[in-house]
């Protein structure tokens, strides 16, 4: 028996795709014999040498493959071409989009009902259900506006040159559009001496996501003085033992299968992100901020002195207005700023991720002191390589997020409904539990954008008074694909900058532009998040990701724990990447023309590019690091007073060359 094709029919109606192959199909002039699942065609008269052809179905998706029984091989090549080539015309890759929906005299169930009917099903057992399925919808609906139409942005940023308004009316220093990971850096702030006002859309301390961390990378907001460590302790929903990183290799090659990486430092806190943005909100208060919420941003008008911006308060439809120095946009990737300033190169990928946190999973089925880091249980479905979460999150609860790596693209922007429907209907084959004994607590969902940098300058983060952090200004890691995390282990480069720039009232877009989390040894991995993408109008050979993230991550586990740690935590050195991509170039040869085949030509040229941001990073690193910070610091007392955008920049190369070539 030998296996002669293995391919996805990207449909998760596998009655048809039956029905197609035992009634539709016709295999020139060999006979059909119809089988439970599928066919089998008899190349000889003495039915000696058959082709066995059989479908199954995981993952809402269909997988079909051909064995051949007997030593004949006479015209199999040409069998297999016909079928890959009638399948790909009766079946092409399908790209839905959410129906337009009238909710003036329906529920957002009965709306969807009809095609999304497992995410209706389990959307009504969640406490606020009906709330966010209704903002899972408005999310998916803004996010494909925004794709389908990058070259022209809505404008929401606009100059204001008869601003003659002085220092007088400005009644804050900061104003941040965005209450999630901008409460965490407002309050830092405020704690700092600032007038800060914190604007934001939904109600204070409402999450569509929940938070992981380490110990180690908490540790920049204890170092700010915004938590002690009991701080720290009392925001920690559970702490995990080990991580796993797993990715499924039934249908590898031998030397592409990999046992399990244990990552026991990767994301091991999980954090009550209620509590957390309580706490913060709470010491934003404390220092004489500000909270508005349930206030929607409308528009910035950017004056020589100030910046005044445009918000209405949702509940009374009344219009408000705000005056600062500088407007911190900390609005996702739903950021229309952020849309403004870069237009079609906002965001080169996005992470579609849904979820949920759970209580009810049996002990059996998953002890609650481990976590799935990164976790996938089949191969590609619908051109998407699906890979799983898995965190502990206390009291006998999980929280599960399901994502895939997404290429940006107008016809395919990603969604977050047929997400949810495959995750509510292959959450069972992911962990064996009865759906329906489960406590479905809170709904985890959301887009998490990456934009491929090749160097510091070729996204706009900053314009005349206003600068994006977190999401908005795409910092996030191209592995674990957080923008939290990414957040706080900047947070005191960021904090640092932005006090210097304030203190100087270097606002201006040169200035601010200096203000980003940009390292190049992130920059460098964007290759490794490219390849998880299935191009939009292609289809790959189905175990074709699982393949590559085997090499990688088997490579990662036979090294010490310490290169996994640091490579995952975006701390990764020249060195250690150039060897390990040398490694992996010798034991899977294939991988950089897989690479090329999904990323294309440019895309591989681009990264070249980066590579080489990284080497120079690396290369100044080693001529200044052992002089150039003890110089800088010595310097301050007159440089900062004589030359302080000088400074800023000088400050602000420190932070880079510490941070992009490893620390």
């Amino acid at each position: 028996m030998q296996e002669i094709l293995y391919i996805e029919v990207p449909t998760p109606d596998i009655t048809i795709v039956r029905q197609w192959l035992q009634e539709t199909w016709q295999p020139q002039i060999y006979t059909k014999i119809t089988t439970p699942d599928g066919i089998r065609l008899q190349l000889s008269s003495d039915s000696e040498t058959e082709l066995s052809i059989f479908v199954w179905t995981v993952q809402r998706t269909t997988y079909l493959k051909m064995f051949l029984w007997g030593t004949k091989k006479s015209n199999v090549a040409g069998i297999k071409q016909k079928l890959v080539t009638d399948i790909r015309q009766a079946f092409p890759p399908q790209y839905p989009a959410p129906p337009e929906i009238d909710l003036s005299n329906q529920s957002i169930f009965e709306a969807l009902g009809e095609y999304y009917p497992q995410t209706v099903k389990y959307f009504q057992k969640f406490p606020e259900g009906e709330y966010d399925l209704n903002r899972v919808y408005w999310w998916e609906k803004r996010w494909r506006e925004s794709v389908k139409n990058p070259q022209q942005p809505k404008e929401v940023i606009f100059r204001n040159t008869g601003n003659k308004q002085n220092s007088e009316n400005i009644k804050y220093d900061l104003i941040y559009i965005g209450g999630a990971l901008g409460v965490i850096h407002a309050a830092v702030m405020a704690q700092k001496g600032y007038r800060v006002l914190l604007i934001e859309r939904l109600p204070f301390g409402r999450m569509n996501r929940e938070w992981n961390i380490s110990r180690d990378e908490f540790q920049s907001l204890i170092n700010l003085g915004l938590f002690t460590a009991q701080d720290f302790e009392n925001v920690i929903a559970a702490e995990y033992k080990d991580g796993f990183n797993k990715f499924f290799d039934a249908y590898n090659p031998n030397h592409l299968k990999a046992p399990v990486l244990h990552t026991p430092k990767v994301l091991n806190i999980a954090i009550d992100s209620q509590k957390l943005l309580k706490f913060c909100g709470d010491k934003l208060l404390a220092a004489g901020g500000e909270i508005w919420d349930e206030t929607e941003f409308i528009r910035a008008d950017v004056g020589k002195n100030n910046i005044q911006v445009e918000l209405v308060d949702l509940g009374s439809k009344e219009a408000k207005q705000a005056i600062g120095r500088l407007l911190i946009d900390a609005m996702g990737t739903a950021s229309p700023i952020a849309w403004q300033l870069n237009g079609k190169q906002a965001f080169d990928s996005v992470c579609p991720t849904v979820g949920g946190v759970i209580e009810g999973i049996a002990p059996s089925v998953w002890d609650e002191q481990y976590g799935d880091v990164l976790n996938s249980h089949g191969d590609i479905s619908r051109g998407r390589q699906l890979i799983w979460e898995l965190f502990p999150a206390g009291n006998g609860e999980l929280t599960f997020y399901l994502f895939h790596y997404h290429q940006v693209h107008p016809e395919n922007p990603g969604s977050l409904l047929e997400m949810y429907e495959d995750f509510f209907s292959i959450l069972p084959e992911y962990r064996r539990c009865n759906m329906d004994e489960l406590v479905w607590k809170k709904a985890t969902f959301g887009y998490i954008p990456g934009h491929f940098s090749t160097n510091s300058r070729d996204r706009a983060v900053s314009f005349d008074r206003i600068l994006a952090i977190g999401d908005a200004a795409s910092l996030q890691s191209p592995l674990i694909f957080t923008g939290f995390g990414s957040l706080v282990r900047n947070l005191d480069r960021l904090t640092i900058l932005l006090d210097t720039a304030l203190k100087h009232d270097l606002l201006t877009s040169e200035h601010l532009s200096q203000i980003r989390a940009y390292q190049s040894n992130i920059s460098v991995t964007w290759l490794f998040s490219r390849g998880m993408m299935v191009p939009t109008h292609q289809v790959l050979p189905p175990q074709r990701i699982n393949s590559m993230l085997n090499t990688f991550f088997g490579l990662l586990e036979a090294q010490p724990p310490e290169v996994a740690d640091t490579f995952i935590k975006d701390r990764t050195d020249w060195w250690t990447f150039t060897r390990l991509a040398l490694i992996a170039a010798r034991k899977n040869p294939a991988l950089l023309w897989w690479v090329w085949q999904m990323a294309g030509t440019q895309d591989l040229l681009k990264w070249l590019g980066s590579y080489w941001a990284f080497s120079l990073d690396s290369v100044k690193k080693s001529l200044l690091s052992s002089w150039f910070p003890g110089w800088l610091k010595n310097s301050q007392s007159w440089l900062e007073k004589k030359y302080p955008g000088l400074w800023l920049k000088l400050l602000s190369l420190s932070y880079q060359l510490k941070y992009s070539a490893g620390r």
